[in-house]
């Protein structure tokens, strides 16, 4: 694991930054805010929270946490520590955890929120307390010191043009089913407006739900129903803002018979949606670069630590949550993921080997795909 992330992790690239920004609606340019409720500076001896959302995607154990803390540990000649809670999805959890981070006099936060809206209350409280708040992967509410995530309406944007070139001149010859995250993660809500930006007008939306809690089984019973209202033979694709939800949905389509799959959207780059991309089953997912992400919260946090203020050289534009203006940002870029890029993706990336990929299920497939 240690070997697939030092390959994993990615270099800062500034360039590859500003290009990124210029797609992304909601950033501006940079300013001087630095307000992060922290002005001591600290040495390398600092304490880091972190607080992930949940367990059952896979990139949380796999890659945010032990990049967060191998990056925290460089970046502090080893003396920094890093106290980690995992909220596994329950908003009431987190904001206890928050409270336990308080008590611990973390010296900064680094937030990944289940609930946007409802953790702006223990934000604040962490800034009274002197704990900034660094919002990780979704812009939490309430006196956020910086964030970093990806360009989230572009994600579903690329989601939504890949579907489109799936269906071809087939778009409006049936309908489309929308299966969206949930609707307390502030980036579930934005995949949508990005996709919708691009599906709109030319393709025909049957259903569209908001998955309760990204849970794929949610996703599963929302497609039965779905399949049931429209008729199986009516569906022509599936807008599916992640890969977990993909997984539900195809077992769904699979469970109504279907020998030909529709396409089906994903996001995460998740193992079991490469595989089902590698096998046709999936159509593609969005390829997203946690190690950059999580080697940018982690530079994020202990600059703030350190000094009280993003370094300069992180700090390429500023966003606006519900409550605050001008937040300090990196946005991170996205690449669709195809059964025809992923050498040059998740494997060249050391995401994953060939052989995880190509197990003996999948290993017919990979061969016919000149994936070996």
């Amino acid at each position: 694991m240690n070997t697939r992330m030092r390959r994993a992790a990615f270099a800062f690239c500034a360039t590859a930054m500003t290009v990124s920004l210029a797609a992304c609606g909601s950033a501006k340019e940079s300013g001087d805010k630095s307000d992060s409720g922290k002005k001591t500076a600290k040495g390398d001896d600092i304490t880091v929270g972190l607080l992930l959302p949940e367990n059952q995607t896979a990139r949380y154990e796999k890659f945010d946490k032990p990049i967060i803390e191998k990056q925290i540990s460089e970046l502090t000649n080893g003396k920094g520590k890093v106290e980690y809670l995992n909220a596994k999805q329950d908003a009431t959890l987190q904001s206890q955890q928050i409270d336990t981070m308080i008590t611990k006099k973390v010296d900064v936060l680094i937030l990944d929120a289940v609930d946007f809206k409802a953790v702006a209350q223990g934000v604040k409280k962490a800034k009274e307390a002197g704990i900034p708040v660094v919002a990780y992967d979704r812009l939490a509410e309430g006196p956020i010191s910086a964030y970093t995530s990806f360009d989230n309406e572009e994600v579903g944007k690329t989601q939504g043009e890949a579907l489109l070139k799936a269906l071809g001149d087939k778009a409006k010859s049936g309908k489309v089913v929308m299966m969206n995250g949930s609707v307390t993660d502030p980036n579930a809500a934005q995949f949508k407006k990005g996709a919708h930006a691009v599906l709109d007008g030319k393709v025909n939306i049957g259903k569209e739900y908001d998955t309760k809690e990204w849970k794929p089984e949610n996703a599963n019973a929302n497609m039965q129903g779905a399949i049931s209202s429209l008729g199986k033979d009516k569906i022509v694709g599936v807008y599916s803002a992640n890969d977990g939800m993909a997984g539900g949905i195809i077992t769904a389509l699979k469970g109504a018979g279907l020998k030909t799959l529709p396409p089906v959207t994903g996001q995460d780059a998740e193992l079991a949606g490469v595989q089902r991309i590698v096998a046709g089953e999936q159509y593609m997912s969005v390829f997203k670069s946690y190690p950059q992400e999580a080697e940018t919260v982690a530079k994020m946090a202990v600059s703030i630590a350190k000094t009280g203020k993003v370094d300069s050289s992180l700090k390429t534009s500023t966003v606006d949550s519900g409550t605050e203006k001008g937040i300090p940002a990196v946005i991170v870029p996205v690449v669709s993921l195809t059964k025809d890029n992923i050498k040059d993706t998740v494997v060249k990336e050391g995401y994953y080997t060939v052989g995880d990929i190509c197990t003996a299920k999948y290993k017919a497939a990979c061969s016919k795909i000149g994936l070996n």
